[in-house]
């Protein structure tokens, strides 16, 4: 009887989260509140700006924000038009530019996104920067941060609530955390699931720039501008768990068609 309560359970966690993602449509679990992530994120994020060198009032700072202000609306008219506004109800979005030479971009849950001042030569222009702001929203959108979580907990904790986790074991959990968003983090624990959610978000951010205004047939030249950027050697932190540059810039173009329907430049 025992063994029978706790297969139903089971069963019923498994269907209390699982959920689709918007455009690939693809099954995911995502086991933890997304209140509580959400709320963990906001902390993570505050701490990370009080110990970083954030960039205000500039002209990169205030591109970056616009930008990221654009594609965060096309976003949400993309969710609001496909009956799904829930997913991101509660996001209240912020961007911010740091200054530091890592090639890198990150997103954590609510719509907290950060870019390094490194990456901006890569984007080289606003076109550029919706590329990699595109992609980071997805992530955001998507919930990868959540599935990630839920996957390393039930793998390093057991299946541990997160609240739980936090109480019995915070400095270890906070570091999934980070891990699981990309902060700056090795996340090698991750990296099976970790290239399909950076395939998965290089659709959904060429069709949320392409609603906002943004030419998604930009996005295969910046890849290929960051492919040249590792020159043979390591790759820049941005590329560290994504496809290889090749299969990724071939996924784009076969995508594109899709993404172009969407594509609307009296937007922008």
């Amino acid at each position: 009887m025992k063994i029978k309560l706790i297969a139903y359970a089971a069963l019923f966690i498994m269907v209390a989260g699982c959920s689709s993602v918007p455009i690939t449509n693809r099954k995911q679990m995502n086991l933890l509140p997304e209140s509580e992530v959400r709320s963990m994120a906001v902390s993570e994020y505050r701490s990370f700006l009080s110990q970083s060198k954030v960039v205000n009032n500039t002209e990169n700072s205030r591109e970056l924000k616009s930008v990221g202000e654009k594609i965060s609306r096309g976003a949400e008219k993309y969710l609001s038009e496909n009956k799904m506004g829930d997913r991101v109800k509660n996001y209240s979005w912020e961007f911010n530019l740091i200054d530091d030479p890592t090639v890198n971009a990150w997103a954590m849950p609510g719509g907290k996104v950060v870019f390094y001042a490194g990456i901006l030569p890569v984007c080289q222009d606003e076109n550029g920067i919706a590329v990699v702001m595109g992609h980071e929203i997805a992530h955001a959108v998507a919930r990868h941060g959540n599935e990630r979580m839920s996957q390393a907990l039930a793998a390093q904790l057991g299946g541990m609530a997160l609240d739980v986790a936090l109480s019995d074991k915070p400095e270890q959990t906070r570091q999934l955390f980070l891990s699981a968003y990309g902060v700056g983090a090795n996340v090698a624990v991750l990296l099976p699931y970790s290239r399909l959610h950076e395939s998965e978000a290089d659709k959904l951010g060429l069709v949320f720039m392409a609603v906002a205004g943004y030419d998604p047939r930009e996005a295969p030249a910046f890849w290929k501008r960051m492919q040249a950027q590792s020159g043979g050697g390591s790759p820049p932190e941005f590329l560290s768990t994504h496809p290889g540059d090749e299969r990724r810039i071939k996924d784009l173009n076969d995508y594109m068609p899709k993404a172009l329907k969407h594509y609307a430049p009296a937007q922008q």
